[in-house]
This record gives structure tokens, C-alpha cells and sequence, in this order.
């Protein structure tokens, strides 16, 4: 049995009984306290002959009348009973003891001591509960007093959980960390050369991309401490207690060197100064200030190395980023389709998978995620083959949760009309259409009319390869592929719906990016119309500069209008040129929903090969 949990337990029972014993004497007090007969009422009875006894009980009186009734009395502490009486004018004949027999009591020790524990009992109690408070607010699970400490979690690096092989798709990361190890397992190889290590590495990369999980394998790596915190842990409503939850962590982090301090999204703390709501005074930019000269405090011989993480490096303060604080910043991008597949092999170890699973057609079914995404579509698909009773994981499963992952989960039991089902195959149909008879265009995977999420059905389009520029081929071609099913609907209803507004919407943006941002219109030119303007307290864009004319915002206007519209006609002319085959693939969706690549192509094969070479056509060259 735990000692210390049986000592805290007699204490409270200690407590407990004073705070019983305290109230009892209160009560007593309180009720003795309610005189029935005053001392002067009392010395007019006496003289009067109407008292036969009085038994005097410390300073409580209990009077005995001639006729048998019963009073009680109070005297004063600091006299006896017969001063009083005669100070009140009672003679000594009317005091003799034939007429009034007066017995006194001799005092109680135990009333002694409950007088004595009236008065000490409340300081003890109190003195109780200010000593509980404390204790509990030592204690590692309850911050009551301890605002000011530091809520770093500390890994040792004795078992660890993460290491480089459990890291995939980032190899030009790891291979900037990897000195970093190095440095925590030899120092004196980098010190007897006079080279300094890296103070501090900022990790920056979108969501998802494993900027924590590299952070933790270089822990597990090096065999250190690993510190963990999140930059929000820092700063509370109370002033002063960032600041020195900062000292808190460095100082704890210089007495277990080498180490490592990971801060993970610190943009939540390290936003540029004087951006805040309250002007350069508040608290988060007293923690960054703390944060900024703990950093360059370091010692040269401390071996105590801060990695952080953020995707917003662009809202991080300058003196942040000067070299001496973080001095290397290793970049996580969006893993190219090896990377995916090595992020695969990681995640499916220890699932059990059926023999046809593919890893290199996932990959490239697959632009665009990152590691997360890749976790979650295993996890779907494991989820999937759990719901059908299947003991391993298929690709059926994996195809499917990619889908999910893209689009949300199936809604089979929602109900259209036929009408609408029939206005709904026909869009995708025009999709499909579209963007195969394209060269530059993405090839089609999946069509299907089956409603996931928000969609009431969807053309899956995915590209062969991974692109990191966009040529503006690429783009026209995107943009008629959009319009395809607005197309579609006008071609065979002669009417229009609005399950294209996401379709203008997208073709909308892409046009004014084109010609306002990435400088492809042939009549503006290269250049770029308009300053985004933005809040670094916020994060985000709040509006645009204009820094052009009215003349100039008319040109704009017409241009996108004109690339939308040729877009629209060379996708209305593609319908019209492949018109059997639209209503051919409508009719096979009417009949079995989804229609996978392979059973797509067989109905329309591309009519050209995919070369994203192809010239433009010049009609939508403006």
C-alpha cells in the first residue's frame, strides 16, 4: 500500500474532524449565547425572593425559581457571581445560603480545550488548505500554481519509437538531418574543426508532409532527450507566463544537453512582431522576444539543438530566421510518385494485403497527396475490407478509398429522378469526352454517377506523371475539360442546371489567374495586375491592391471572358464532332453507374495519343 497515499488520507481525516469539532463549539457558543434571563432580571428576582438555587457553570448560570421553573443566566468572565449581583444591588442577607443556595461547578478540562480549539482551529484550518493547494499544485498533473513551468513532454532516447526508417518520400530531408545526428552522437568531430553546428532547424513543409514524424526519428536517431511542445502551449491569458514558460523549457533542456527541443507549429508564437491585436505589448510577442534571446544564449558547448515546424514560414518574424537561430531550413515538399510509394510501403507493414495489391498504380493514382493522406487512405481501405468480412486488404479496397479520400464516401441511397440521372450521366459523359479527345489533357480513370459528398457524380482525371510547371496548354486544356458538362447539358436538353457552378467557378479562377497572375494573355503581356494584401496577424489574404487603371481592370475582364468562352465553344465542337459517343457512354452509365478506364476507352478510345507537346489550337490563343 502506498505510504504517502495513507498519510494524505489520515490528514484529511484530521481536517475533517476539526472542521466538526470547530462547528459544534460555534454551536454550543451560539446557543448558550441566547440569554433567556439577563443578569439584572436576575438580581431584581433574587431581591425579590423569587430564586430557591443557582448553579453557576463556568459562565453559564442555571437558575432554579421558587415555584419549581428553571432559567438560565450569563455572567461575566471577569468578576464572580455575587460581585455582580451586589454591584447590581443585591445585599448580602438576600445572598445568604438559606434563601439562595449558589453551587458552583468546577471547571472542564474538556470545555477548556474546546475554548482554546474555537479560537486555534480556524488558522489551522486554513493553513490545511493553503498546504493541500500547494502540494497538489506540485504534483505533475495539475498546473494550479504552475503557470510559469514549462509543459514540454520529455522522450529519452533509450527505447526509440520512430527512426529514419519509418520517415519515407523526403530523402533530401533526411539527408539534412542526418549532420544533425551526427553532431549529437560525435560533437568533438565538428568541434575540432572549428565548424559549428546548426543552432536551430526550421522544418517547413504543407500539412501533412511529416515535419513531427522527422522531427521525432532524429530523436530516435541520435538517442537523446526529445522535448516536445506546441508553440499555442506557450502563451496563457496571464501576462509574463510565456516568457517564462520559455526559460522554464531552455533551462530544463541545458541541464539533460544533448538534446533536442522540438516546437511544433511555431508560427503560433513566432508571427512577426508588431502584427498583433495589441500593438507590440502583448503577450505572445514577450514570449517570442524571451524565445529570440534564449536561442542566441546558447553556449557553443550546450549540444542543444531546437527543430521546428510550421507551413506558414512566410509569417514567421525576421530575427527568427537569422542565421545563429535557424540557421538551415529543410523544406518537406508534396512526395513525387516514387515517394508515394515508399510512404505506402511504410504504412501498409504489419496489414495483411492480398497478393494483386499494386503499390506503383496506387502512386499514381495518387497526385498531390502527402503522407497523411496516404495513412488515411490505408486505414480506409483497411476499414473497407473489415465492413465486406475480407481477412486482407485487396486493391478493390485501396481504389476505393482513394475515392473516398478524394470525394467522401458514396451516398447510394440518395433518390433522383430518373430525369435528373439521365442529366447527371450525360455531364460526366461530357467530361470524359472532353478531356480524352484533348492530348494535353489528364487521362480519365473513373467515371461514375454515383453521388459522393457534395457531387451528384464525379470524372476522375488523374495525370501519368507529376508536374511541377504547368504549361498554358496544360491549362486551356484543364479549363475545356470543365466545361464539358456544361456543354454536354446544353448540347442534348437545349437547357442548362447549376451542377456546374463548381465547374464556372474553377474555370473562372484559372482564367484570372492566367492572365492576372501568371502573365499568359497575349494582349496584357507578362505581368502581373495586382498586390495581394494580407494580415500577418491573420494569416491569410484579405483583399487585393489594385495597382492598374479602369482601362486596364476592362482588359482583364474582357480577356478572361474571351478565355472562357473559346473554352466553352472547343468544348461545345468536341461534343458535336464525338456526339455518338457521348450519348453511348451516357447510356452505359445510365446502366451500371461507374465505368472504370479500361471498359471507358474500349467505348472511346483518345482519338490522339496524350502529348502535351500538341500546339493549341489558334482559336484559343488569345
Amino acid at each position: 500500500m502506498n505510504p504517502t497515499r495513507n498519510r494524505s488520507s489520515i490528514i484529511y481525516i484530521l481536517l475533517f474532524i476539526a472542521i466538526i469539532v470547530m462547528v459544534v463549539y460555534n454551536f454550543n457558543q451560539q446557543s448558550t449565547a441566547q440569554e433567556i434571563l439577563p443578569i439584572n432580571q436576575l438580581a431584581a428576582d433574587i431581591q425579590s425572593g423569587k430564586v430557591k438555587r443557582i448553579v453557576e457553570d463556568d459562565n453559564r448560570l442555571r437558575v432554579i425559581f421558587s415555584d419549581g421553573q428553571e432559567g438560565s443566566s450569563h455572567k461575566e468572565a471577569n468578576a464572580t457571581l455575587i460581585e455582580q449581583l451586589i454591584a447590581l444591588g443585591v445585599g448580602p442577607e438576600q445572598l445568604n445560603p438559606e434563601r439562595v443556595e449558589i453551587e458552583i461547578k468546577p471547571p472542564s478540562a474538556w470545555l477548556s480545550i474546546a475554548t482554546v480549539l474555537g479560537y486555534v482551529l480556524p488558522f489551522v484550518i486554513l493553513a490545511g488548505v493553503f498546504w493541500f493547494v500547494f502540494r497538489q499544485a506540485q504534483g505533475s498533473n495539475n498546473a494550479a500554481l504552475s503557470f510559469g513551468k514549462s509543459r514540454a513532454r520529455m522522450f529519452t532516447g533509450d527505447q526509440p519509437t520512430v527512426t529514419f526508417e519509418d520517415v519515407a518520400g523526403v530523402e533530401e530531408a533526411k539527408e539534412e538531418l542526418e549532420e544533425v545526428v551526427e553532431f549529437l552522437r560525435e560533437p568533438e568531430k565538428f568541434i575540432s574543426l572549428g565548424a559549428r553546428i546548426p543552432k536551430g532547424v526550421l522544418l517547413v513543409g504543407p500539412p501533412g508532409t511529416g515535419k513531427t514524424l522527422l522531427a521525432k526519428a532524429v530523436s530516435g536517431e541520435a538517442g537523446v532527450p526529445f522535448f516536445s511542445i506546441s508553440g499555442s502551449e506557450f502563451v496563457e491569458m496571464f501576462v509574463g507566463v510565456g516568457a517564462s514558460r520559455v526559460r522554464d523549457l531552455f533551462d530544463q533542456a541545458k541541464r539533460h544537453s544533448p538534446c533536442i527541443v522540438f516546437v511544433d507549429e511555431i508560427d503560433a508564437v513566432g508571427r512577426q512582431r508588431g502584427a498583433g491585436l495589441g500593438g507590440s505589448h502583448d503577450e505572445r510577442e514577450q514570449t517570442l522576444n524571451q524565445m529570440l534571446v534564449e536561442m542566441d544564449g546558447f553556449d557553443t558547448d550546450t549540444n542543444v539543438i531546437i527543430v521546428a515546424a510550421t507551413n506558414r514560414p512566410d509569417i514567421l518574424d525576421p530575427a527568427l530566421l537569422r542565421p545563429g537561430r535557424f540557421d538551415r531550413r529543410v523544406i518537406l515538399d508534396r512526395p513525387d510518385m516514387r515517394g508515394r510509394e515508399a510512404i505506402l510501403g511504410v504504412h501498409i507493414k504489419g496489414k495483411p494485403l492480398a497478393p494483386d495489391v499494386d503499390l506503383g498504380v496506387l502512386a499514381r493514382s495518387t497526385p498531390g497527396f502527402v503522407g497523411a493522406d496516404l495513412e488515411n487512405l490505408v486505414n480506409e481501405g483497411a476499414i473497407l475490407a473489415a465492413r465486406r468480412n475480407k481477412k486482407m486488404i485487396g486493391q478493390d479496397e485501396l481504389e476505393e478509398a482513394i475515392e473516398r479520400v478524394i470525394a467522401g464516401p458514396e451516398r447510394k441511397s440518395r433518390l433522383i429522378s430518373e430525369e435528373e440521372k439521365r442529366i447527371v450521366a450525360y455531364h460526366e459523359a461530357g467530361h470524359a469526352i472532353v478531356m480524352t479527345a484533348l492530348p494535353e489533357a489528364d487521362s480519365v480513370h473513373k467515371v461514375s454517377i454515383i453521388a459522393r459528398g457534395m457531387a451528384g457524380g464525379y470524372t476522375m482525371a488523374l495525370p501519368e506523371e507529376d508536374r511541377t510547371l504547368m504549361p498554358r496548354k496544360k491549362l486551356i486544356a484543364d479549363m475545356i475539360g470543365l466545361l464539358g458538362g456544361r456543354a454536354a447539358e446544353e448540347l442534348v436538353f437545349d437547357d442548362i442546371t447549376s451542377g456546374a457552378s463548381n465547374d464556372l467557378e474553377r474555370v473562372t479562377r484559372l482564367a484570372r489567374s492566367m492572365v492576372t497572375r501568371l502573365g499568359m494573355s497575349t494582349t496584357l503581356g507578362p505581368m502581373v495586375y495586382g498586390q495581394k494584401e494580407e494580415l500577418i496577424f491573420l494569416g491569410r489574404e484579405i483583399s487585393e491592391q489594385r495597382d492598374y487603371s479602369e482601362a486596364v481592370a476592362e482588359q482583364i475582364d474582357k480577356e478572361v471572358r474571351s478565355l472562357v468562352n473559346n473554352a466553352h465553344e472547343k468544348a461545345r465542337s468536341l461534343l458535336l464532332q464525338y456526339r455518338e459517343k457521348l450519348d453511348e457512354v451516357a447510356h452505359r452509365l445510365l446502366e451500371v453507374e461507374t465505368i472504370s478506364r479500361e471498359e471507358f476507352e474500349s467505348i472511346f478510345p483518345p482519338p490522339t495519343p496524350k502529348n502535351h507537346g500538341t500546339p493549341v489550337p489558334q482559336a484559343l490563343a488569345a
